[in-house]
């Protein structure tokens, strides 16, 4: 169910208990193969299977499409919300939602980016409204649902890179005509030399194209298969959103 097409007094007929889920990504640089709007396309996608299958049980806003991109400043083309401005752009968000009375949020998320502003940003939200045990607010990202290089054998990356196999994978399966030639583009290493720790860094850090990962490695086939092991992670999760009893701490 989509909220961009319903009336207000059919919003106001829904049950509170419904989940809303809030599509958040990007628009920022990928490479030079990849379209700037990949990330939003990308979710776009997943989250149109996945309200087919789940149809009125979850309520789906319109995504956002501005994010977290600071670290691709470097690259034209990006439009990106500073870090704080972020955090309250989402908590704002939330707010509306709990505003208007409906108790399971889940921002769903779709841009790596989003990751840290997206967490605190639920947490931020659970302190202000800590004396109330009937919220359930969630942060996920997509690509997190679902474990790819269990199902396919022919997968070289096992996980998430930026304009990587993965990506430029689903971007040739929606919309090949917007993927440059990836045949000779180079393979750029993941690894941060500090891990664990976590070393503060800009796109122009690592990779100087702008992609990260092995995008030489994409098929439109591939795409299509990832695209289903995401949607059908996301749509069991969302299962244990609905399932919630409304109160514990655990999702049954």
């Amino acid at each position: 169910m989509n909220l961009s097409e319903l009336t207000w007094p059919e919003v106001d007929g829904l049950s509170r208990d419904l989940p809303v889920v809030i599509p958040v990504a990007a628009l920022e640089q990928h490479g030079h193969h990849l379209p700037v709007f990949t990330d939003s396309m990308l979710l776009g996608e997943v989250v149109r299977r996945t309200s087919e299958v789940m149809t009125n049980r979850v309520l789906f806003t319109p995504l956002m499409w501005l994010g977290n991109s600071h670290h691709h400043l470097d690259f034209p083309g990006t439009m990106s919300a500073s870090p704080r401005l972020y955090l309250d752009l989402l908590n704002d968000l939330i707010e509306n939602m709990l505003t208007h009375g409906f108790r399971r949020i889940v921002l769903l998320n779709g841009h790596g980016g989003n990751s840290i502003p997206g967490k605190q940003a639920v947490f931020e939200v659970r302190q202000r409204h800590r004396l109330r045990q009937d919220l359930l607010l969630l942060f996920a990202t997509y690509w997190d649902h679902g474990r790819p290089n269990q199902i396919r054998t022919d997968l070289v990356q096992s996980q998430m890179g930026h304009a990587c196999e993965w990506e430029t994978s689903m971007i040739l399966r929606l919309a090949p005509h917007l993927v440059k030639d990836v045949r000779q583009v180079e393979t750029v290493d993941f690894g941060f030399a500090f891990e664990p720790a976590y070393r503060g860094w800009t796109t122009n850090d690592r990779t100087v194209a702008g992609h990260i990962g092995q995008p030489s490695a994409a098929t439109a086939e591939k795409g299509e298969a990832l695209f289903d092991i995401f949607s059908r992670g996301v749509t069991e999760f969302l299962e244990t959103v609905i399932a919630w009893d409304g109160h514990s701490w655990d999702s049954v």
